[in-house]
């Protein structure tokens, strides 16, 4: 509950500080690159060194790559339908695409299915969502932003992108069999624990709640996908076409039930891809996947 209540904490301490003018107006610019090129590497090399590879992690990572998927499919196809541009095509894309499997997935998931499920978790979290956002997600918010496609510019920015340089290390090490020194691995863990202090931070920083916002529909599509549509895609998947069953799969399936995101919003507002709405689906996705995600608990109990 502690990690629950510093989630809340954090979104309002951000909002807040909107209203200190001394407080920096582009503060959020620098606390978003933080994360980025500090906080995200770090958890990477902290994790995924200790990850055990077997078929068991198909159904797990297959969430973050299925869902974005999914997202990218629905969303392109409606936004070309509809005639959306391709900034709010690729906002959409990015942070209904991605799941919260971290910071708001972890604690749940502990609380839920205890330490057997957060190991569970850490799969969806690391192998899955984690290298999406380091590849797909950085080739997505490249493509939508410009306009254009550059495959060699593209091909440049995942290369150089400081979270999939320090997953590629982390995936060497773990087939070497080798960890870091345990002070490292302590300096990686303190580290990588601010990504969900400083990256809530700064989306409270953008959260702005206008009730005349041309956002709001774009808003309820969004959620509603993330949060109704892909879970019950996941179940028909995994439940009745796959018949998987056990604690792997409805862990999996919880993850991908899980609110927007965050490092997909700051990716998105830092390629300038809709950053209100970016915001916005943090901030009322959030709250409010606490009631979704009660629903589909309860779904998966009667299954």
């Amino acid at each position: 509950m502690d990690t629950i209540f510093l989630v809340f904490f954090c979104l309002l301490l951000g909002f807040g500080l909107q209203f200190l003018k001394s407080f920096p107006k582009n503060g959020y610019v620098a606390l978003n690159h933080f994360v980025i090129y500090i906080s995200l590497p770090a958890l990477a090399l902290y994790y995924i060194p200790k990850i055990e590879i077997s078929s068991k992690l198909l159904f797990p990572i297959g969430v973050a790559w299925l869902g974005f998927a999914l997202s990218f499919i629905f969303f392109y196809s409606l936004g070309k339908w509809l005639g959306w541009s391709k900034k709010l095509i690729g906002c959409l894309v990015l942070t209904g695409g991605l799941s919260n499997t971290s910071f708001i997935g972890f604690p749940i998931i502990e609380a839920l299915y205890g330490q057997e499920g957060l190991q569970t978790a850490i799969v969806v979290d690391q192998p899955g969502s984690f290298v999406v956002i380091s590849t797909l997600g950085i080739a997505v918010a490249s493509i939508f932003s410009k306009g254009d496609l550059d495959s060699k510019l593209i091909v440049r920015k995942i290369v150089f992108f400081p979270p999939f340089i320090a997953f590629v290390l982390a995936c060497i090490l773990n087939l070497a069999k080798i960890d870091f020194p345990l002070f490292l691995q302590s300096v990686f863990q303190k580290v990588g624990g601010t990504v969900t202090t400083i990256a809530l931070v700064s989306v409270g920083l953008q959260l702005k709640i206008d009730q005349q916002s041309r956002h709001w529909s774009f808003l309820a599509l969004g959620l509603f996908f993330k949060l109704m549509l892909m879970p019950f895609f996941f179940i028909i998947l995994y439940k009745v076409i796959f018949n998987g069953q056990g604690l792997a799969v409805d862990v999996s399936i919880m993850e991908s039930a899980m609110a927007p995101m965050i490092t997909g919003a700051i990716l998105a507002t830092t390629y300038g891809l809709k950053p209100k709405l970016s915001s916005m689906m943090i901030g009322v996705g959030i709250p409010l996947s606490f009631i979704t995600l009660a629903f589909w608990y309860w779904i998966l109990s009667l299954l």
